[in-house]
């Protein structure tokens, strides 16, 4: 409970050698404080350096998880930072705290083509310091039916009714891989990716284009199956094992230019989650819990996607990631080209 603190002031009435006194003795009382607070170790809270909050944006997706383990697991407390998450329900909206001064960051499996739009809309917003790129191997998007549906592939979704995650990306990636396996004419609408197994569960749509852990929830509690996954490395790379970089942990450049310490401290630390993730997945799946709709044992069944950071892109990842940004330029959803190269982190 916050407390209201009043201090209590000399009545004007007051002989000026009673006012004195008074003044004194609070002074006294002040000082005394302070050197007791002194002597043990401390100081008064104006006198300590305020450490800077970093208020980073996500959403609930495993591809998260560096984000949540270092925030789990210490690692920026042990930088010395003040790390702040904020929850959304859709990438988009991360973006848009980004843009508006809400948020200095997003964290891993925030959408790299709503970033992209808040990059047009305001260039030099961000920059990228990793990604994670996913494929057949390494899972993260999927289309999913009922585990009883008839459908054997996506091609047999023309004229069906499915949803996608919110935002542009996620509509955008979705009629494009329908377009593309020859599913015309299905009906696309946005539902929060929450609600994706309920949906098909309840018939309320025949498929959904989804993210993990949406698929392992689905599988766990035998209402789904998947129809298939690495999709967008598939219809829109033209290449199932391509990296595609749907999703990006980014820090504003506002945040960037005035921070430029917090900034190394913050990307090392969560550099360390991303490499608990590489070397002891085991240990890393458990902190999913808490920011994912994954809890307790159905954490070692989430398939993890891989990471990127800004100094392991090679020119065959920088052309993928453009790829994918130039689809949005073909749609008409970006009014310009977005460079990918311009937009990483340099060190």
């Amino acid at each position: 409970m916050k407390k209201t603190v009043t201090t209590a002031t000399a009545n004007q009435s007051c002989a000026p050698a009673q006012a004195g006194a008074l003044q004194r003795r609070r002074f006294l009382g002040t000082a005394g404080t302070v050197a007791a607070t002194l002597a043990l170790g401390g100081a008064p809270a104006i006198l300590r350096a305020q450490s800077v909050p970093i208020r980073i944006g996500y959403w609930p997706v495993a591809a998260g998880l560096p984000f949540y383990a270092a925030v789990e697991a210490g690692y920026f407390k042990e930088a010395g930072l003040d790390v702040q998450p904020i929850k959304f329900a859709g990438a988009q909206q991360v973006m848009e705290a980004m843009l508006s001064g809400r948020a200095d960051g997003s964290a891993n499996g925030t959408g790299a083509g709503n970033l992209a739009i808040g990059e047009i809309a305001q260039p030099g917003l961000f920059k990228i310091f990793a990604t994670n790129p996913s494929n057949a191997q390494y899972v993260l998007d999927e289309f999913l039916v009922p585990k009883d549906s008839a459908i054997k592939s996506i091609a047999e979704l023309k004229g069906k009714k499915v949803a996608s995650g919110p935002g542009i990306q996620n509509v955008t990636l979705a009629k494009t891989v329908l377009e593309r396996a020859g599913a015309t004419g299905a009906f696309v609408t946005e539902l929060p990716i929450g609600q994706h197994v309920a949906a098909l569960a309840a018939g309320q749509v025949d498929a959904v284009y989804t993210l993990e852990p949406t698929g392992t929830v689905g599988r766990m509690n035998n209402t789904t199956r998947v129809l298939e996954a690495g999709v967008i490395a598939k219809y829109i790379l033209g290449n199932p094992t391509a990296p595609w970089h749907g999703g990006a942990a980014a820090l504003t450049t506002d945040f960037i230019r005035k921070h430029p310490a917090e900034t190394k401290k913050y990307i090392a630390a969560y550099t360390r989650g991303i490499e608990l993730i590489r070397k002891t997945p085991d240990k890393a799946r458990p902190y999913l819990k808490g920011y994912t709709a994954i809890e307790g044992s159905l954490t070692n069944e989430v398939p993890l996607a891989s990471y990127m950071l800004y100094n392991e892109f090679k020119a065959s990842d920088v052309a993928y990631f453009q790829k994918f940004y130039d689809l949005f330029v073909d749609k008409g959803i970006f009014a310009s080209r977005v460079i990918v190269d311009s937009l990483l982190y340099k060190g």
